[in-house]
């Protein structure tokens, strides 16, 4: 896919298929007005005969006839002009997008972005097209035996813009076309099977991102690397399994040495059963989301490679399988973390924190100006939030702040919970230093609440995302956040 940003007069521009807004209380934006007039009149005929009412989302995909300046116009409802708001605009840029991928069209200009919102500068509309265009035409096919029908693919797409926004919209679909191709990286790693994406697979994933990338160093950790290291959390996690765990760092140097790194550590289980602490068998093969964490990682990390960002980052992902067998950990062990904090095993389903906090210590040596971790860490978050919004801990205020402000920007929402110390009075064992749950109460809160304890002197935030990396029902797939967040905290950084 090509983007590209186009100015001048509407229907003297040269594409397939105009991507045209209408507003449900039937005034026509200029642009609309223009190719009205070039097709003799078609729009209005269309409102007229009550084929089309304008309301957010809906379309309508029409031959433009003999002599028009394009092939196609596709008409875009927008609502009430006057509630034309960022949610209407990205409603109605995706429902345009959905048709325009299942049309044939070879190319469209979108006058979507010329129309004023309140709450998206130029910048942003082109943004948004850039991820909603890939956001519609992913599609997992990797291990179909048969790819479904062929349908000719758009090759370029261009966002109207006027001479005084033409600049802001090149870097907003610059920076659009690198959030999309990092989600829907993190999708297509979080949709392969466990038995594709091991440990080994998302190592390999990370030294091709590497070799494609010159300002990125790649480092991959065997198990017994891990074990000279004392990372005992993580090595009983998997202890179960044949398949070796690794301790993936990804290195992005573009600053100078000086300037502290962002470190980002993500969970990455490549499926997880519960260990002896066995899951209920109903909808256990989503546990191969269990490491979306890991691929919101490796997004964030290409985006901000492809975009030559100006800053230092360091991804690191621990990834493992967490399985029972005669080997596996059981409950009521107790085992040593690289920080020599001892943690007595309660559940073997509360894996996640386990590989984390030996990563979370590993990440100290960087001396992080943030460290942040993203997981699919508890039940309990879902139960709290939902799916609109990833849960968020924090023990910096000032990065809460940013991170919230991150999501609310980019439109991948997270919501603060407290970590108040009494939560971490839950966490006692009589035989150990912590135990690795606190029962059913405050779960995500008492989750985060072990982790802080291994996030030493940085400033560190913790990212739930156990409700909204993934969708269930008909739609199921990785949804690829909170990569977007991510970006638009780096952006910012």
């Amino acid at each position: 896919m090509r983007f590209a940003v186009k100015t001048g007069a509407a229907t003297k521009q040269r594409t397939a298929c105009a991507i045209l807004p209408v507003y449900s209380d039937g005034e026509l934006p200029a642009s609309t007005r223009a190719y009205d007039r070039a097709c003799g009149g078609i729009i209005s005929e269309l409102f007229k005969a009550g084929d089309l009412r304008g309301e957010t989302g809906e379309t309508l995909l029409v031959v433009a006839g003999s002599g028009a300046p394009v092939r196609r116009l596709l008409l875009a409802g927008c609502g009430k002009r006057a509630d034309f708001s960022r949610r209407s605009y990205r409603k109605a840029t995706r429902a345009a997008l959905a048709t325009l991928a299942r049309s044939g069209q070879p190319s469209a200009i979108s006058y979507l972005t010329l129309e004023p919102v309140a709450d998206a500068d130029p910048y942003r509309r082109a943004r948004l097209l850039a991820e909603t265009w890939h956001e519609v035409s992913y599609r997992f096919t990797a291990l179909k035996s048969k790819q479904p029908e062929h349908v000719p693919a758009v090759s370029s797409l261009a966002a109207a813009a006027d001479g005084r926004s033409r600049r802001s919209m090149i870097s907003g679909l610059g920076h659009g076309e690198a959030i999309g191709r990092g989600v829907n990286f993190a999708r297509e790693l979080g949709n392969l099977p466990a038995n594709v994406c091991t440990p080994s697979y998302l190592a390999d994933r990370a030294r091709e991102l590497g070799r494609r990338h010159r300002r990125l160093t790649v480092k991959v950790m065997s198990e017994a690397q891990m074990r000279k290291l004392k990372m005992g959390a993580l090595l009983s996690v998997t202890a179960g399994t044949t398949e070796p765990a690794r301790f993936i760092i990804m290195e992005y140097s573009n600053a100078p040495r000086s300037k502290r790194p962002v470190v980002l550590v993500g969970k990455g289980i490549t499926f997880d059963t519960g260990g002896i602490s066995l899951k209920p068998p109903p909808q256990m093969d989503e546990m191969k989301y269990d490491m979306c964490g890991a691929a919101s990682v490796f997004g964030a990390v290409q985006a901000a490679a492809e975009l030559e960002l100006p800053i230092n980052l360091v991804g690191i992902v621990p990834a493992c399988e967490n399985l029972p067998s005669g080997t596996a950990t059981r409950p009521g062990d107790i085992v040593t973390s690289m920080s020599g904090q001892t943690v007595e095993i309660l559940n073997t389903d509360a894996e996640g924190r386990l590989i984390l906090c030996d990563a979370l210590t590993y990440a100290q040596r960087y001396k992080p100006a943030a460290l942040i971790d993203i997981a699919t860490l508890t039940g309990a978050c879902v139960i709290a939030l939902g799916r609109p919004r990833s849960g968020l801990l924090a023990n910096s205020d000032a990065l809460a702040e940013a991170l919230l402000k991150a999501g609310e920007d980019a439109d991948d929402r997270a919501w603060r919970l407290p970590l108040d110390p009494e939560y971490g009075e839950q966490l006692k064992s009589n035989f150990a230093d912590m135990a690795n749950v606190g029962g059913r109460e405050a779960g995500t809160i008492t989750a985060a609440s072990f982790l802080s304890r291994f996030a030493g002197k940085s400033d560190w935030a913790h990212l739930d995302i156990a409700g909204t990396a993934w969708l269930q029902g008909a739609r199921k797939g990785g949804t690829g956040r909170p990569v977007p967040l991510l970006v638009e905290y780096l952006l910012a950084s």
